[in-house]
């Protein structure tokens, strides 16, 4: 099937090997929250020093990131995410002693400060020693799952924090109605917007077009996310990342049917590829996508950012600038559906998967909207590999960095044995 052959089912797909109770964690009591994101740049001397800390390792040289800082330039320098960490963090501190749940959140990042490292040790030296993370990705591949569990595991060793600071994870939320159910009003806003557009040219009934967009990542990445050799699952299209948003897709699709009666064909398209050209990474880009189906007739194009949680530089620059350009080049109707950002569902989602794993305050009911979830508190032996080399990793089921015991005996049922990505 042409990767832009629209999707007609309206029902979640279905994964082979359903998920068990495998790799679910007992409740415990936690002293703090941390929210753990990409960080990004504040202003112009800052794009350098952060690109430097998105690709440290590779000998890339400053005129290389300088040539590829333009869409930070063209917004001052300023991405917007760490502000958009600030808001969604003053939120769930909100909803949370609303719930009267006494959990302080805090926040670090990857590329950009607050460092985690830091954060974690601010952490101990205020007196926590048991911290849940919650992180700004939703969906399962290294650099938005692993690379987080390698993060922290990395900063614990770093810090000598390792078996005095335990901190978990909560499971990948791709498919919770917290993530997804605003994203099922965007859609249905978005469908009326474009049938407005067309109303207003005078083709109330031209054919329009549903484009998922999410962050591409090597195809390597993408058939290594999920699996493991130890609990093999298959996947659709062979990959978790892939799989899962297919199925979250096709589930919004059924609910805004549904619920609005609209509806149109849709695909799953990818955005803001980056690395060297010959290594294959997954496709169709956006922008080729709507080229495509502008020739197969299409005249209107409505845009989800369904791998993003919110509207961070990816989604600024590759979707509102260069997507919707195209979109305009081409004489489509177009609009872009907002990300969850600080709505209040997916903030109360978020509080509800904190739940999930609190003794205080706990939720038991884990809910999914797909057939693949809920997801695994505990990773899978050896999911996600990281081919760059292995390092210390947290809140895995082969992993034992930074949780100051084997993992095995806190879990139900396990048997023995970038942005964007963000």
């Amino acid at each position: 099937m042409s990767p832009l052959d629209p999707q007609e089912t309206a029902a979640p797909a279905t994964p082979l090997n359903p998920v068990t109770e495998a790799g679910r964690m007992a409740p415990k009591d936690y002293d703090a929250v941390l929210l753990a994101s990409f960080g990004g740049p504040e202003g112009q001397e800052d794009v350098i020093p952060f690109l430097r800390n998105v690709t440290r390792g590779r000998g890339i040289p400053d005129e290389r990131l300088e040539e590829v800082s333009h869409h930070y330039r063209a917004n001052g320098g300023v991405s917007p995410i760490n502000q958009q960490n600030r808001e969604l963090k003053a939120a769930l501190e909100a909803e949370l002693a609303a719930r009267g749940i006494a959990l302080p959140v805090l926040w670090g990042n990857r590329n950009w400060a607050p460092y985690i490292p830091q954060t974690l040790q601010d952490a101990y030296d205020a007196g926590h020693r048991r911290l849940l993370m919650i992180t700004t990705s939703a969906y399962s591949c290294y650099s938005s799952c692993r690379q987080y569990r390698e993060d922290i595991g990395m900063a614990l060793t770093e810090t000598g924090l390792d078996g005095r600071l335990e901190v978990d994870k909560v499971r990948q939320y791709f498919d919770h109605p917290g993530f997804v159910e605003p994203f099922v009003e965007g859609t249905a806003a978005g469908l009326s917007d474009v049938r407005a557009q067309l109303h207003a040219v005078g083709t109330p009934d031209a054919p329009l077009h549903i484009l998922f967009a999410t962050h591409s990542i090597p195809t390597r990445d993408a058939e290594a996310a999920g699996r493991s050799e130890a609990e093999p699952r298959e996947f659709e299209e062979g990959s978790a990342y892939v799989a899962q948003h297919l199925a979250t897709g096709a589930a919004i699709i059924s609910r805004v049917e549904a619920e609005s009666g609209l509806t149109a064909p849709w695909s799953l398209v990818y955005q803001s590829r980056s690395g060297a050209p010959h290594v294959p990474w997954l496709e169709p880009d956006i922008n080729d996508a709507v080229e495509e189906l502008a020739g197969q007739g299409i005249k209107g194009i409505v845009i989800v950012p369904l791998g993003f949680v919110s509207d961070h530089m990816e989604v600024v620059w590759d979707l509102d600038t260069e997507a919707l350009e195209t979109c305009r080049n081409l004489g489509l109707a177009a609009t872009r559906v907002p990300t969850p950002g600080t709505h209040r569902k997916f903030v109360n989602g978020l509080v509800d998967l904190i739940s999930e794993r609190t003794r205080s305050n706990n939720i038991a009911d884990r809910p999914a909207v797909t057939a693949l979830g809920p997801w695994y508190d505990v990773c899978r032996p050896g999911c996600c590999a990281n081919f760059r080399g292995e390092k210390p990793t947290i809140a895995g089921a082969d992993t034992t960095v930074g949780t100051g015991h084997d993992p095995y005996p806190e879990a139900v049922g396990v048997p023995a044995g970038g942005e964007g990505v963000q």
